[in-house]
């Protein structure tokens, strides 16, 4: 619906459809936009596939294809449109919903979160996967399509536990259609966060889903727990990230989402929490990771992680763990410097975490709003 099509050219329509109803424009004076209720200008060729969506002036309509036997009115009608979207002319996104449309979808998103807070890091987890597969070279990967919820992706091993978070927002996507899984899911993780006392991440709509598992990127794009040793591991993350275009400072402190959540052994393999505030958002991670004694563990999974060391006798009993990706960042210098820097500044991580992951939420997208 060329209507709600988006500013700078980025469509997020398909195919014009016969039948539809007579094009109307409503020309103020006085303002620069344009409301077009779509007509039958069925033989328009204007198709676009959401990959091309997403890239400004992707969309041309040539008035050499402008059918000659349409009437008069509706001919010159489709030579004025074709020109106003060959100019730019500002329209918004198929995908991007009204700000009240967005205001109820934040309240739909928090109530879900307050009404089943164990779920809340999930959905944290999901913002991040759906925009971790950037890959800053090929410029594929990320937010920017909703990929992650082909089947072939969420299948990726990294995704475990992640289909389930899916099903419980498609109640809500239901409510508001007009904004795409791709908004929804990074909204979701945004909303999780401010909820459990972290900070304000700035989140922008405008995401277009894709409608091809074509463009699903590889498997192995997200970072993986333990690589066989220490030095192997962190250079892992060094290369995932680096990936993304993040540097040991955005390592460690997205590393701090750790600060919520826990690890399931039904899942993963991995078991047990980072801290024991797992819907509080604080910088409890770091203050746990750089002052605790920590023992390898190997669980009945063979997954290797770490535990709580505790002296013999002691009568208190710690679930606490950690995973050797976690352990690396006080195994490096580098790491280990914004570990004890995020550990003694909760207010320094807040701001660094919101930065960062703000950006990570964004890779791969293009003309948010």
């Amino acid at each position: 619906v060329i209507g709600q099509t988006p500013v700078n050219s980025s469509f997020g329509w398909t195919t014009c459809h016969p039948g539809m109803t007579l094009v109307k424009v409503l020309l103020f004076a006085t303002c620069a936009r344009v409301a077009i209720a779509f007509a039958p200008l069925s033989t328009l060729p204007c198709s676009m596939s959401p990959r091309a969506a997403q890239r400004p002036g992707a969309l041309s309509l040539r008035a050499a294809e402008i059918p000659h036997h349409l009437p008069f009115s509706r001919r010159a009608m489709a030579f004025w449109v074709a020109g106003a979207l060959a100019s730019g002319f500002p329209m918004r996104p198929a995908t991007a919903a009204a700000a009240a449309d967005l205001d109820a979808l934040r309240g739909e998103l928090a109530n879900l979160i307050k009404a089943d807070p164990d779920f809340g890091p999930t959905l944290v987890r999901l913002a991040w996967h759906s925009s971790g597969t950037y890959d800053k070279m090929s410029r594929t990967g990320g937010s920017g399509l909703g990929t992650i919820r082909f089947k072939e992706e969420f299948s990726h091993e990294a995704n475990a536990g992640l289909q389930q978070a899916q099903a419980r927002l498609e109640s809500i996507k239901a409510k508001f259609p007009a904004v795409s899984y791709a908004d929804l899911y990074t909204l979701a993780g945004v909303v999780a966060i401010e909820i459990f006392g972290g900070p304000k991440v700035v989140w922008r709509s405008g995401r277009v889903d894709s409608m091809d598992p074509a463009d699903v990127t590889p498997d192995g794009r997200m970072p993986d727990a333990d690589k066989g040793g220490s030095k192997k591991t962190r250079d892992h993350l060094r290369q995932i990230f680096g990936r993304m275009g993040f540097g040991d400072q955005a390592i460690v402190a997205l590393s701090g989402a750790h600060a919520l959540g826990r690890c399931h052994a039904d899942v993963t393999g991995y078991d047990g929490p980072w801290t024991d505030t797992q819907t509080l958002f604080s910088n409890a991670y770091f203050v746990e990771l750089a002052n605790l004694e920590w023992s390898p563990n190997t669980l009945p999974s063979g997954k290797f992680q770490y535990k709580e060391a505790r002296e013999a006798g002691s009568p208190i009993i710690s679930t606490l763990m950690m995973l050797p990706s976690d352990i690396a960042l006080i195994q490096d210098p580098a790491f280990k410097t914004w570990v004890e820097i995020y550990a003694k500044d909760e207010k320094r991580f807040f701001a660094d975490f919101a930065k960062y992951f703000s950006v990570l939420l964004e890779l791969g997208t293009k003309n948010l709003a």
